[in-house]
């Protein structure tokens, strides 16, 4: 049968609306279908490994590991082979049926958790188990939200489960929820309930991915980072997963072959530990949107670790490969060893048969603001803002994309005060990062922590700071937020700053889709969510 999709996950979908002919992403209706059947066994296994966890038996790291993956597999911009997605919808029917036997009580389990069939069959299954399966909206909608946190946190326990960082707490959790989302008697008031819940664990799944990040690598530092090129020929690498990285690193090692980062992957250059490759050579283009250019310009071998693959064009896709939860069809995708290494080999032995990549720009980026190095400048903050130096810090983490809308966050950054400072995390900063908004006393106005997952740092500042100027709510600090979202790693983040109390922030450049009216009127009413505005409008409603 036809595959029919209904997709309103990410901030881009068609009309704000919902993608229902083709993704916004570039993703096909067949492989919308297999990811929405894929949540649905996902969620049917976690209803079994909840109940044994309620029978006292343990659930298998193994399994653990394969909803989280689920879960990353069918975040946007990360998969679009449907092949790989049917593999793993039968993977986890496989693993449901032989846990399921292992259940002593099998009572009132959910349609879900006993569903079994073939291959042949899942396209008529999807078209019954998608988003549009739950008729209500308001309950639709919460479900959905606490889908997409969970989509998310999984995105950040996978990098710390690469790193050997656990939390079998945490997997509990996700299972729970999960499972929770299958139940149609809880009420509008018990997921409000859950989707907070989920934030208070979206806080303990960054911390964790910010343990195993720091333990392994250093505390990121105040780094200079290159923008232009090399001679030599190079890989460029994208996305989050350090562990990638690091293993690229060290096969490029002494081969002539220089690593460029990406994207989101730039803030690997502030880790301490990965500043002994003197091949890693700097940071090359912009925020995933503008691959396709960027990409066909460098000229050499790209390694897409994570979400953000843009389906390519055809003059690069033999340089394109994929590894760990993206996939695409057509493109190399680099599986890793039972024990967990991978090899690059392939992309190596390509990229010393490419020219160096061409030059798009010169110049440095300067980052590294995360926790550690901001506390080591705590006093310095601390008085430049007692005496007036910094009236306000402005939080414009999240995501950037294609819309011209987000051009926004550009000229809101421009707009600012010259005694504000911009506490960025995520790919949102190359709408910015590159104005050289200069200094204050010292203090960089643009304080660049890291990754999307690294907006966990900028939490623990502004706690910090509560700390430091002895206040009793967080709301009370000279903090405004103007967060730019597109996808699930998104929503987690909210979810944990709803959790740590934060209220006024605003969302842009328009709500999510998935909110219903209702459930939008609970987040603004209890927590002061808000939209964008103009420039002009937010900074004096912002900043005064």
């Amino acid at each position: 049968m036809e595959a029919k999709m209904f997709c309103y996950q990410c901030q881009e979908t068609a009309g704000c609306k919902g993608c229902t002919q083709i993704g916004v992403c570039g993703k096909k209706p067949e492989v919308a279908a297999v990811q929405d059947l894929l949540i649905y066994v996902t969620k049917g296994l976690s209803a079994i490994t909840t109940r044994l966890r309620a029978e006292g038996k343990k659930v298998e790291q193994k399994v653990n590991y394969l909803i989280t993956m689920n879960l990353f597999i069918t975040i946007t911009n990360a998969n679009f082979d449907r092949d790989v997605i049917v593999k793993r919808i039968e993977e986890t029917l496989t693993v449901k049926e032989s846990l399921l036997a292992e259940l002593k009580n099998k009572e009132n389990l959910p349609e879900a958790a006993l569903w079994q069939d073939t291959a042949a069959n899942f396209a008529a299954k999807a078209a019954k188990v998608g988003i549009l399966s739950t008729e209500n909206e308001d309950i639709r909608s919460l479900r959905e939200l606490i889908t997409y946190g969970l989509k998310g946190l999984a995105a950040y326990q996978k990098h710390a489960n690469v790193l050997g960082y656990e939390n079998e707490a945490i997997d509990a959790f996700v299972q729970s929820a999960l499972a929770k989302l299958l139940d149609d008697s809880l009420t509008g008031d018990a997921l409000t309930a859950l989707t907070l819940e989920t934030g208070k664990w979206g806080v303990d799944g960054m911390a964790l991915l910010d343990k195993a990040n720091t333990e392994t690598y250093g505390n990121p530092e105040l780094t200079k980072v290159d923008l232009g090129v090399r001679q030599n020929p190079g890989i460029l690498i994208s996305g989050h997963d350090l562990k990638d990285l690091e293993m690229l690193l060290e096969q490029t090692e002494g081969t002539g072959v220089d690593v460029y980062t990406h994207g989101e992957m730039l803030p690997a250059h502030y880790y301490p530990k990965f500043k002994k490759y003197a091949h890693f050579a700097g940071n090359y283009g912009n925020a995933w949107w503008q691959q396709k250019e960027e990409f066909e310009a460098f000229g050499g071998p790209i390694l897409m670790t994570t979400n953000c693959v843009v389906p390519p064009k055809a003059s690069y896709q033999e340089r394109l490969f994929t590894t760990g939860a993206t996939g695409m069809p057509g493109c190399r995708h680099i599986d890793a060893e039972a024990d967990g290494t991978k090899d690059f080999s392939p992309l190596i032995e390509l990229a010393k048969k490419c020219p160096a990549p061409q030059e798009l720009e010169q110049g440095q980026i300067v980052g590294g603001f995360a926790h550690a190095q901001v506390f080591a400048l705590a006093d310095k903050v601390v008085e430049a803002v007692k005496t007036g130096a910094i009236r306000k810090f402005v939080v414009m983490a999240g995501c950037d994309g294609r819309m011209k809308s987000r051009d926004y966050y550009t000229e809101f950054a421009k707009a600012l005060p010259q005694d504000t400072v911009i506490l960025t995390a995520g790919c949102a900063k190359y709408k910015y990062i590159k104005l050289n908004l200069g200094d204050i006393g010292g203090i960089p106005r643009v304080l660049d922590a890291g990754q999307c997952n690294d907006s966990y740092s900028l939490a623990l500042i502004a706690l910090k700071l509560k700390e430091a100027f002895g206040l009793a709510d967080v709301n009370e600090l000279p903090i405004a937020y103007n967060i730019a979202w597109y996808e699930q790693k998104a929503v987690i983040v909210l979810l944990a700053l709803l959790h740590l109390g934060v209220k006024n922030i605003h969302l842009g450049p328009t709500l999510p889709a998935f909110l219903s009216p209702n459930a939008a009127k609970v987040l603004v009413e209890n927590f002061g969510i808000g939209t964008i505005s103009t420039v002009e409008e937010d900074i004096r409603s912002m900043i005064g």
